[in-house]
């Protein structure tokens, strides 16, 4: 308990999946939390599970001006940001020949854009109140190839990316910026493509041989969070149960 506290967070796709449960890590370690999604019913009722110290906003990550009105309410409501969870995204399988180019773009504005106008709406904050951490949700789709996933992927080594530049341009006003690589998690988002037999199939691919649940990534967020990780910016922390371990002979 209390290794959050005094830290004001936005948990973006806080309201259901991996999000819910970094939101409800956060406060357990005694952050007050905003729950950003674009998910009103079940973000609000997240909201009122976790009590006085989170709060709702109804929140579409690819908007400038939703950022915008995030950050202020935010700091208005518990004070100054100091931790951003840039955690909303989107998966769309698609091959090459016949993946619309609608949905790659909406990929590109969810996952990608989203993630840069996050770290865009609160670094002028974080600066003017001495550093802050942003953690990147990337995935393992950003550290190594997958069939039927190259828009997808583009923009989790984007996120990779971006994470890399943004804590060279911003280590000096002490604002940490690390991303995370999730790899196979038991989620809505990921039950849509498969449910109980994809789980199981991805369960016999994985040298843990288990899928992971969002219990297993939200203390790295705590983690990373915190003053704990206070000398880690950066860096690629992959959450996947052993599959980037190997290469195309392995199993």
């Amino acid at each position: 308990m209390g290794r959050l506290e005094n830290k004001v967070a936005i948990v973006t796709g806080g309201a259901m999946g991996q999000g819910a449960e970094i939101a409800r890590a956060f406060v357990a370690e005694g952050a007050r939390v905003v729950v950003a999604d674009v998910a009103k019913e079940q973000g609000q009722a997240l909201a009122d599970e976790l009590g006085d110290a989170a709060h709702f906003a109804q929140h579409d990550v690819s908007d400038a001006a939703s950022w915008a009105s995030v950050v202020e309410d935010a700091t208005g409501r518990f004070g100054p940001v100091n931790v951003l969870v840039n955690n909303a995204g989107i998966l769309r399988f698609g091959d090459i020949e016949r993946q619309e180019p609608s949905e790659v773009e909406l990929l590109w504005r969810v996952n990608q854009m989203g993630t840069f106008l996050g770290m865009q709406a609160v670094t002028r904050g974080m600066r003017k109140n001495g550093g802050g951490s942003i953690i990147n949700a990337s995935s393992v789709e950003g550290l190594a190839g997958m069939a039927s996933c190259t828009a997808y992927a583009a923009t989790k080594w984007a996120i990779r990316g971006m994470t890399k530049c943004a804590a060279m341009e911003l280590g000096r006003h002490g604002i940490r910026v690390n991303s995370v690589h999730p790899g196979m998690i038991d989620t809505p988002m990921t039950r849509v493509h498969g449910g109980d037999a994809a789980m199981e199939f991805g369960a016999s691919k994985v040298p843990l041989r288990r899928v992971g649940h969002p219990s297993d990534i939200a203390p790295v967020y705590v983690f990373l969070a915190s003053d704990e990780s206070g000398y880690m910016t950066g860096a690629e922390l992959a959450v996947d149960g052993g599959v980037t371990a190997t290469h195309a002979f392995g199993g």
